[in-house]
């Protein structure tokens, strides 16, 4: 391994974090403009033309908020739940295939991070670990209200995750291949996933609302029941920590659910516009990008237009609708490969 391709790997990695970064930030102006559009208000205009300067105000105001912790606070735990949970965000964009590749001076160099074989299982065993980050801001905490939100982050993210995998179980029977980046390059051209396993895409996309603590499932932060939910006793950074994640959070599932069920950077009749293999590769990471803005655009108009659920109608929706439609989704596709390789 050249030290070149580490170079490579080290300003790509940098390049994913900055732009994970600002596309959090502006997720912030752009929610809140989409908001004003549904409730028929402007939204924020004061700070810059049309608010563009809106989220570089919020991060100032964050960063200069005075900072406390509670008295009875665990200190190292406390300031480990945000950081642990903004960290498991961002490493989650590892694995993603961003584009094809490009070729400069005869060699290919991905824009991919890691093509691991086990991208699947890697996405989902850092989801898992994302919990943590949130049962432990609440438990350190030291505060009733704040730790009920974290026990609700808990077993919401934990059950919403059980159909989410079977959901995937199926499209990993179809594909043959664990890896993301194999996943996306058998969806070349216009041969998406989603028209194989629409069941699959919708248990997805519900159950990422879900593990984002979006709306209408973001119980752990309900205000009218819970204060702020589990992150009530944060304020500065440590609070813009957990609100960061969220919106990368939301980014990376956009990411996750263009590359798994609608071709990731590929697009229809792409062999047919005669172009060299960088402009391609350029123009299908512009169109993975598009569909990820898409997806953002979804996640924000689902929170301005449905109410948010009971806890208990929650809990009953991932564990006896969705879980058994995702297991039945597993064993139709498993009785459709059965006949095709009878065929």
């Amino acid at each position: 391994m050249s030290i070149f391709f580490i170079l490579y790997k080290l300003i790509l990695a940098s390049v994913i974090l900055l732009v994970s970064l600002v596309i959090a930030m502006y997720s912030t102006l752009i929610e809140r403009k989409v908001a004003g559009f549904f409730q028929d208000r402007l939204g924020p205009n004061r700070a810059g033309v049309y608010g563009i300067l809106q989220p570089l105000a919020d991060g100032l105001k964050l960063f200069f908020k005075e900072e406390f912790m509670p008295n009875t606070a665990d200190k190292f735990l406390y300031i480990l739940g945000p950081s642990l949970t903004m960290m498991v965000a961002l490493l989650t964009s590892a694995v993603i295939p961003w584009g094809g590749s490009l070729v400069i001076g005869g060699t290919d160099y991905s824009l991919q991070i890691a093509d691991i074989n086990i991208g699947v299982l890697y996405v989902f065993a850092i989801i898992s670990v994302g919990v943590y980050g949130i049962m432990i801001g609440g438990w350190a905490s030291n505060n009733k209200y704040a730790l009920m939100g974290a026990v609700r982050a808990a077993s919401q993210m934990i059950s919403y995750e059980l159909a989410m995998g079977m959901a995937i179980i199926a499209l990993v029977m179809m594909s043959g291949t664990l890896s993301l980046n194999e996943m996306v390059q058998q969806q070349h051209g216009f041969h998406w996933n989603v028209f194989y396993q629409p069941f699959a895409f919708v248990i997805f996309i519900i159950c990422a609302f879900a593990e984002c603590n979006r709306s209408p499932f973001d119980l752990p932060e309900c205000e009218t029941e819970l204060i702020g939910g589990y992150h009530t006793e944060y304020s500065s950074m440590k609070l813009g920590f957990y609100l960061f994640a969220e919106y990368i959070n939301m980014f990376i599932s956009s990411a996750m659910i263009s590359a798994l069920f609608f071709g990731g950077y590929n697009f229809p009749f792409m062999d047919d516009l005669g172009l060299s293999h960088n402009a391609l590769t350029i123009i299908g990471t512009l169109v993975f990008f598009v569909k990820i803005t898409f997806f953002g655009f979804v996640f924000m108009w689902i929170r301005w237009t449905l109410p948010r659920f009971r806890y208990d109608q929650l809990m009953r929706l991932g564990w006896k609708a969705l879980l058994p439609l995702a297991i039945l989704n597993v064993i139709i596709t498993g009785i459709v490969m059965m006949i095709q390789n009878h065929v």
